[in-house]
């Protein structure tokens, strides 16, 4: 306790509360001032708290910080469970209740103001139902529930980009980055401005353009006006449509619109719904745990042989013949009282089962106007969405027009149906709760006569048998036809796989005769593989040979070559070559003429030999292709 208040007084010393506590002063303080303080505290956590207590009556007080604790999750200690006890301390201010509070609250501050931010636009406001059958109230609640999804979206967004690592460096960097840029563009439009000043009348194409500009933005800014005016246009109308519709529906509403009508409306209504919320659900909900349970039970048994098969034909014969002779018992005894309660039983199923299909024929009917409904809101609000978009028009809002009337010529039907059916629904309760008074007397009197009889319980017997054998004949006839469609299924899967095989049957024959087919192929083209890289070995040998004699041959002539100037140079004096060497130089080049005349005939005699071998080796194959 004492680490509690300390922890208390230091956040209560700090910024923002600077309250200048001590241990002492702290314990000191009167009720009244430490709910001050545990107000001041939530103040800060939510700013429409700060007021001062004591121009407030206790009740207030208490139930406006219960109503925030509550917003804020706050749940009290183990032994403050109890609510009203909670409340009592609140109220007179005491330390065991307050000291938790504040230890709870200043632990979390940032947490909780988030979060009571948060809870003024996230706490649904409660509409009650009544209200909300009025079409003005819930187009608006769906208003408001659609404008706290795009709260909850933006506010993610916006948690999004405070997290999302942004810098006041790198914001900085990113303005001088523009900065320069823009000084670039500056500079830029200074050299444009040098060079148009050179073109003559360059102030009227300036005023032009600058003129052209005001007019584009004037056409873009109309046409966005001439859509702004076509979408409001068009919500005029939608909501045009939708007035007219209400006024439609109000006067075919106001025309049996009296108190006792919507009474007996709101009566029939409340009994339909009590009817299947405490009859119809139930069942339907019991019999599918019933029938997943004997799911569960069968798929858990092991597959069953002929052998239980024939056991369970004999238990369901033995039974049968129990239950025939009950019923040979019973109609030797012919009791008129049973008789009377078979006539009732007979009438009451009836009157059951056409209560039921009346009752699932009316949540058809409904889940058919909530789908309309639904479609209906769907589209206004994509009309009212729509901004910028293309707007629905000519034939398809033809048709939308054409179906909306059908739907609402169904809706009506339908509902001149559904207050048949609660009218019928109504006669039927009542028939209901007659046969039932008659039923419990005819109980009554038939417990009576079999406490006189000495057979007491024997008709709640004869019910419980009945509706065991009923359960054993469902059950069986169930498995029966779990059986009958197992064996069809395996006949359906033989004869699948019998087609199957037939189908595959001639296309595994060509398959083989291809598979041996493309062996020969391979073991053909391996060979013919080797005779091409042997053929392709020599040839590449033989050029090898060809270009060591042709390489061989140009050596020996520039070697020739060679010892002519040589020999030219001794015969003659220095001052005669100087005359001969015009003489000299067109030989040289005739000897480099005859050079390249030779590489040129070593080149055309290496081209001639490749394509003599691939000539040769394509004619091979070409042969065995036609031998093929």
């Amino acid at each position: 306790m004492s680490e509690q208040l300390k922890f208390i007084v230091e956040q209560l010393n700090k910024d923002p509360f600077k309250k200048n506590f001590n241990l002492i002063t702290f314990d000191s303080l009167e009720p009244m001032q430490l709910l001050q303080i545990l107000n001041d505290v939530l103040a800060e956590i939510d700013p429409k708290q700060a007021i001062d207590i004591r121009e407030e009556m206790p009740e207030q007080t208490v139930k406006r910080m219960c109503a925030l604790l509550g917003m804020l999750k706050y749940k009290p200690p183990g032994n403050q469970s109890d609510v009203s006890s909670f409340r009592q301390g609140l109220v007179i201010g005491s330390k065991p209740v307050v000291h938790p509070i504040l230890y709870w609250l200043l632990q979390r501050v940032p947490e909780l103001k988030k979060r009571a931010y948060l809870a003024r636009f996230l706490v649904k406001l409660e509409v009650p139902a009544e209200f909300l059958q009025d079409d003005v109230i819930t187009d608006t609640y769906h208003q408001y529930e659609e404008l706290v999804a795009s709260f909850k979206i933006y506010h993610k967004e916006c948690e999004l980009l405070r997290t999302s690592g942004f810098s006041t460096a790198e914001i900085r960097r990113d303005i001088g980055a523009m900065e320069e840029e823009k000084d670039q563009l500056i500079k830029r439009v200074e050299r444009l401005k040098k060079r148009v000043e050179t073109v003559s009348s360059h102030q009227r194409m300036l005023e032009q353009a600058r003129q052209l500009r005001v007019e584009k933005e004037r056409e873009e800014s109309l046409t966005q006006q001439k859509q702004e005016q076509k979408n409001q246009l068009f919500q005029a109308e939608q909501r045009l449509q939708r007035s007219q519709q209400q006024l439609k529906d109000l006067r075919l509403a106001a025309a049996d619109a009296n108190p006792e009508s919507l009474m007996k409306r709101l009566e029939e209504e409340i009994k339909i719904n009590s009817y299947m919320v405490s009859e119809k659900l139930p069942k339907e909900l019991e019999s599918m745990r019933r029938t997943v349970q004997n799911l569960q039970k069968i798929a858990s048994e092991p597959a069953m042989g002929q052998a239980d098969i024939q056991e369970l034909q004999g238990k369901i014969k033995e039974v049968m013949s129990q239950m025939n002779q009950l019923v040979d018992k019973r109609m030797m005894r012919n009791d008129p009282m049973d008789d009377k309660l078979t006539l009732y039983r007979q009438q009451a199923s009836i009157i059951s089962r056409r209560k039921e299909s009346k009752a699932e024929e009316l949540q058809e009917a409904r889940e058919e106007l909530a789908a309309a409904e639904r479609e209906l809101k769907q589209r206004t609000s994509q009309g009212q969405a729509s901004d910028g978009e293309e707007i629905i028009r000519g034939d398809e809002l033809k048709r939308l027009v054409v179906k909306l009337r059908s739907k609402g010529t169904v809706y009506k039907k339908k509902r001149q149906e559904i207050a048949e059916l609660k009218a019928e629904y109504g006669v039927l309760q009542r028939t209901e709760e007659i046969l039932r008074e008659r039923h419990e007397m005819v109980q009554q009197k038939l417990q009576t006569v079999e406490a006189e009889k000495g057979i007491s319980g024997y008709s709640n017997t004869q019910e419980e048998l009945e509706r065991v054998s009923a359960i054993k004949s469902e059950l069986d006839e169930k498995k029966g036809r779990t059986l009958d469609d197992m064996s069809e299924m395996v006949k359906k899967l033989n004869s699948m796989i019998v087609e199957k095989k037939s189908a595959l049957a001639p296309i595994i024959k060509e398959l083989r005769t291809l598979r041996q087919r493309c062996q020969e192929l391979s073991q053909e083209y391996e060979e013919k593989k080797a005779q091409y890289e042997s053929c392709t070995a020599g040839l590449e040998s033989n050029r090898s040979k060809l270009e060591q004699i042709v390489e061989m041959q140009i050596q020996r002539a520039a070697e020739e070559m060679k010892a002519y100037v040589c020999s030219q140079d001794n015969k003659y004096p220095f001052h005669l070559r100087r005359e001969s060497h015009v003489a000299n130089m067109e030989q040289m080049k005739m000897w480099r003429d005859l050079e390249q005349l030779m590489e040129c005939k070593r080149q055309c005699f290496i081209r001639a030999q490749s394509q003599a071998s691939i000539g040769q080796v394509i004619q091979e194959g070409g042969e065995d292709r036609l031998v093929l």
